[in-house]
């Protein structure tokens, strides 16, 4: 196409059109006002539109660099500042070459962007110092698995990143101090928000959860979430959470064993017993949940997590081997402890006064069924 002024429209591309043979093809969109085709142009409609994406347009590499190490995304800002110009991004978002994500927040590719580039569309979206906390930093570490929850994003009180669209922002004072100095996409250390999932917890039994499966996963210590919670003015079931964290510090690894010792075992007298004992049997090491050693009986507690049903078999071969040794093992499941923890005590209390124990045994309160 050639304006009045003689001048030349530069191609759109080089590549050939089908069913327009030998023909350069331009989109109307890009022709300006005052220019007309000659004979060897052809305009393209809807059916050519693809070829206006092969337009070269030359992106800083400072740019590609950055994007690349965010997913595939990129800042409005961030995307000025590495050199880009403000019409080079409206192209790039006009030919679709370009999509965006949220708010002066693009994606440099085309199709669905993964989980990992909608995290980052939400942090540069929140602005600086914003930090992926709560379900989204534990499912970074590893501790939720449903990746359908919506992004919780850490911003610090004085921040106005506004309403997000399927972003849940916190705001605290301490947004700065909270995050972890090394990992990206930027998160909260997993002690904190390890804190954050048990104070958004449902009941105590959900936050004592957050404690065991991180503590499980050895991705942290009891201790060190212990000093994580000492700058927390107000920190909900603050109690309750550091006994918990002293329980796992003696070996409890679930809640189950936390009811076990909290409601069976301390109200009603018993001996305390070793956790986690560590045994070979066969050549082959094992644990022991609860292991009263010096009178050759175990207590063992079947969660569903932790003894799934497959698994029934492997604890039936060590119970017999531990028979064989002269051990006798008690099984009690999440029911039994929770429905009628007297009951469990009871005769916890009886195969222990056979093997010799004589300590006193007590009822835990006037409407206890331990002595009756």
């Amino acid at each position: 196409a050639q304006p009045d002024s003689g001048r030349v429209f530069r191609k759109c591309c080089g590549k050939l059109c089908p069913n327009r043979p030998l023909k350069t093809v331009i989109h109307r969109s890009e022709v300006p006002a005052g220019f007309s085709t000659g004979p060897g142009i052809g305009l393209a409609g809807n059916r050519h539109r693809a070829h206006a994406e092969f337009v070269p347009i030359d992106i800083p590499g400072s740019c590609q660099e950055l994007s690349g190490l965010q997913y595939g995304v990129i800042g409005r800002q961030q995307a000025l500042c590495s050199g880009l110009r403000s019409g080079t991004i409206e192209t790039l978002l006009r030919t679709g070459r370009w999509q965006r994500l949220q708010r002066g927040v693009y994606a440099a590719f085309t199709g669905a962007p993964c989980r990992e580039a909608l995290l980052w569309a939400a942090l540069l979206r929140a602005g600086r110092n914003a930090v992926l906390s709560h379900r989204t930093a534990g499912e970074l570490f590893g501790l939720v698995e449903n990746l359908t929850d919506p992004i919780h994003v850490m911003v610090p009180r004085d921040g106005q990143p506004g309403r997000i669209p399927g972003v849940v922002t916190h705001r605290v004072e301490r947004a700065r101090d909270v995050r972890h100095p090394s990992l990206n996409p930027p998160r909260t250390r997993i002690e904190e928000t390890v804190l954050d999932l048990a104070a958004s917890a449902r009941s105590i039994d959900d936050a004592f959860s957050w404690i065991f499966r991180a503590t499980g996963k050895r991705l942290t210590t009891s201790e060190r979430i212990k000093h994580a919670m000492i700058p927390r003015q107000k920190m909900r079931w603050r109690a309750e959470l550091s006994s918990c964290l002293d329980d796992v510090g003696d070996g409890v690894r679930s809640n189950l064993e936390h009811r076990y010792v909290h409601d069976v075992e301390r109200p009603h007298g018993l001996p305390r017993a070793v956790r986690q004992a560590r045994v070979i049997r066969n050549g082959r090491v094992c644990y022991l949940d609860n292991l009263y050693g010096g009178h050759l009986v175990c207590v063992e507690l079947d969660g569903r997590t932790a003894h799934p049903f497959g698994e029934r078999w492997r604890d039936f071969r060590r119970d017999n081997a531990g028979a064989v040794d002269g051990m006798i093992t008690l099984r009690y499941g999440w029911s039994d402890i929770t429905a009628s923890p007297c009951d469990v005590a009871g005769q916890v209390a009886a195969v222990l006064r056979q093997r010799g124990w004589a300590g006193p045994v007590r009822r835990c309160g006037p409407t206890c069924g331990l002595l009756r």
